[in-house]
């Protein structure tokens, strides 16, 4: 049997040479693909493609501060109050689901699931995590083994689920599509080879920002077909619970200002932020701020209820993050203000909860929700 030159690839990839083994991989997909691929296919090789996509190679990604070798750091690591206080609403939502099971979608580092599989303790007795990377889920084996066999990973989704869903930070690696209008058509955005490199290509397209805006000429910006569809998915599954995802984003009004005409794609490296995905493939995140308004309205249309939708700032608070802070050191009340603060995650960062089968009124959107302004 002819060896498939990808899996070669592959197989033969060393940490220094990932940029440029992707690279190759990519430009064949492109050459497969008539010379254009659209940017959500790039996006997800660059993201996931099996050892040398970013979130399915070695390097390691979560971390403080970038002597650590680390990219960007999330709440779990950078305060466990950010889990305690989590796990306040996370509490109630089993209490009204009467079991106490969990599933976790990217769950990283582990760090999330560690941090309430302590503040809950025998509350959950079932904690399941779906994540495409082979390399995170063995971190997060390490991680997560002094929990036992309470701990589990699925490899495809149940058919039914009762009880509670949770995605940090998953929604925003999800790949989009790119919109671009010369200020008379709009055209779909896609990577294009030229010589060893990667090049940015429009072409006509049908599709539009689900939202009516004063477009400038020269905008670009992002579409997010496959989060919407995942949210579909994830209702199909859902009979009985909550989900409740965190992420950075807007309501679309919020979106698609015309002021926001570059978009929202971004790359994070070392604590840095870059506009460019076409170099350093593997090497470094690739990212979308998430259109609430979309995901609310696709969780609606496949039956599920808005139960709430606030600031990462306003729901930690009602979760009670300010007397958890009281009764912390100086140094771990310095970084769980990074939480809350409005200048850094507290106010760009949002929660949103979708409910199905139960009545609750959700601890963490008890006051500041802003359902209405989706």
């Amino acid at each position: 049997m002819a060896s498939d030159p990808d899996q070669t690839a592959f197989d033969e990839a060393q940490p220094d040479s990932v940029a440029s083994t992707l690279a190759g991989l990519v430009r064949r997909e492109i050459a497969r693909n008539g010379g254009w691929l659209p940017f959500d296919r790039f996006m997800a090789l660059a993201l996931y493609q099996p050892g040398l996509g970013y979130y399915a190679n070695h390097s390691r990604k979560f971390g403080a501060m970038p002597a650590s070798g680390s990219d960007f750091v999330t709440a779990p690591e950078l305060s466990p109050l950010f889990a305690r206080a989590l796990a306040v609403q996370m509490a109630q939502a089993l209490k009204s689901c009467a079991n106490g099971r969990v599933i976790e979608f990217g769950a990283g580092s582990g760090a999330l699931a560690a941090g309430l599989l302590d503040a809950l303790g025998s509350a959950v007795t079932d904690y399941a995590i779906v994540d495409l990377s082979g390399v995170l889920r063995e971190r997060q084996r390490v991680r997560l083994a002094r929990f036992g066999n309470r701990v589990r990973w699925l490899d495809a989704l149940p058919d039914q689920f009762d009880g509670v869903v949770l995605g940090n930070e998953l929604l925003d690696a999800m790949p989009v599509q790119l919109l671009h209008f010369d200020g008379t058509r709009w055209f779909e955005r896609g990577v294009a080879s030229a010589g060893p490199g990667l090049v940015w290509q429009d072409r006509p397209t049908d599709l539009r920002p689900p939202f009516a805006s004063d477009f400038v000429p020269g905008t670009v910006t992002e579409v997010h077909p496959q989060a919407e569809a995942f949210i579909t998915t994830l209702a199909s599954m859902l009979r009985r619970g909550v989900a409740i995802f965190i992420d950075y984003g807007f309501p679309e009004a919020e979106y698609y200002l015309p002021q926001r005409h570059g978009g929202t794609l971004m790359c994070h490296q070392a604590h840095r932020a870059d506009a460019d995905p076409l170099v350093e493939l593997g090497a470094k995140d690739i990212t979308a701020h998430v259109n609430f308004s979309g995901i609310a309205l696709a969780a609606q249309d496949a039956g599920l209820d808005v139960i709430g939708y606030t600031s990462q700032a306003r729901f930690l608070i009602n979760c009670g993050l300010v007397a958890l802070m009281e009764g912390a050191s100086l140094a771990e009340r310095t970084m769980a203000q990074k939480l809350v603060n409005e200048h850094e995650m507290g106010e760009l960062f949002k929660v949103i909860a979708f409910a199905r089968g139960l009545e609750i009124d959700p601890l963490g959107f008890a006051q500041g929700d802003r359902t209405h302004r989706l």
